[in-house]
This record gives C-alpha cells, sequence and structure tokens, in this order.
C-alpha cells in the first residue's frame, strides 16, 4: 500500500508540471514509464485474482505508459464469437466507465490503463480497451 501512495505522490508531482519543451515531456514520458512499471509489480502479488464468476485478473504488466491488465473470461459454453457480439459494446462502456472514475490522476498525468480479455477456454483475445484522458473527457 505504501508504494501505491509513492506512486500518486509521483504522479501528482508530474501534474503540476506544464511540459513546455521536447525535453522536459521526455522526462515525464520517462516518469511515466517508471510510475507504470512500479504500479505493474505492486499490484500483480496479489494475482490471480477472482473478480466475478466467470472473470479473473491474470496479470498487470507496464506496456511504455500503458498499465495493461489482463483477463481471463470461462463463458462457459458460448463460443468466443458469441461472447464478443454479445459482450463488446457494454463492456467497453462499463470498463471505460470504471477506469475514469477509479484512474483519474494516471489518466491526467498522461498514463494510459488498458484492459484485455481473453477466452479461458482458447487464449483467444475477446477484447481489449484502451482509455486514456481524452477517452474520458478530461482536459488539463
Amino acid at each position: 500500500m505504501k508504494s501505491i501512495f509513492t506512486i500518486f505522490l509521483a504522479l501528482a508531482t508530474l501534474q503540476s508540471i506544464v511540459a513546455a519543451d521536447d525535453d522536459l515531456a521526455e522526462k515525464i514520458r520517462i516518469q511515466n514509464r517508471n510510475v507504470v512499471k512500479a504500479a505493474a509489480e505492486s499490484l500483480a502479488g496479489e494475482l490471480p485474482k477472482r473478480v466475478d464468476a466467470h472473470t479473473r485478473l491474470v496479470a498487470i504488466d507496464p506496456k511504455g505508459e500503458t498499465l495493461l491488465y489482463t483477463f481471463e473470461i470461462d463463458a462457459g459454453p458460448k463460443s468466443d464469437e458469441r461472447v464478443i457480439s454479445e459482450g463488446k459494446e457494454r463492456m467497453g462502456r462499463n470498463v471505460t466507465a470504471g477506469i475514469c472514475a477509479t484512474s483519474r490522476r494516471f489518466l491526467e498525468s498522461g498514463i494510459t490503463i488498458a484492459y484485455r480479455y481473453l477466452s479461458a477456454a482458447t487464449g483467444r483475445e475477446l477484447f481489449r480497451f484502451d482509455v486514456d484522458e481524452k477517452r474520458c473527457g478530461y482536459s488539463r
């Protein structure tokens, strides 16, 4: 928990900086990558973690300035195609709203939060949602 506090403190510091030149912008990108890496390392120790009856959070990985959460969906007898057609739009709305509500500091600092959903049966990627500050309607 202390490391999460440190991450948020770093983000708050970044928010007070205005990226006026390329050198400063690059320093912010490097800091964001470090924050993403620290967050992933801090949170990954709790995995895998059951989210609901059909979903498990199986990985949290740093991907540059993106914090990538990977979930597995056990849809039982439903085909991957059916899960995609029935769930992508609804899941996209709910995931985006949730990320916008809970990750504002990350997003406002230029970090993207991505949720990727895989089929537990086939390993196929069913859908992925990348959320950044623009998608949430934040403005600096």
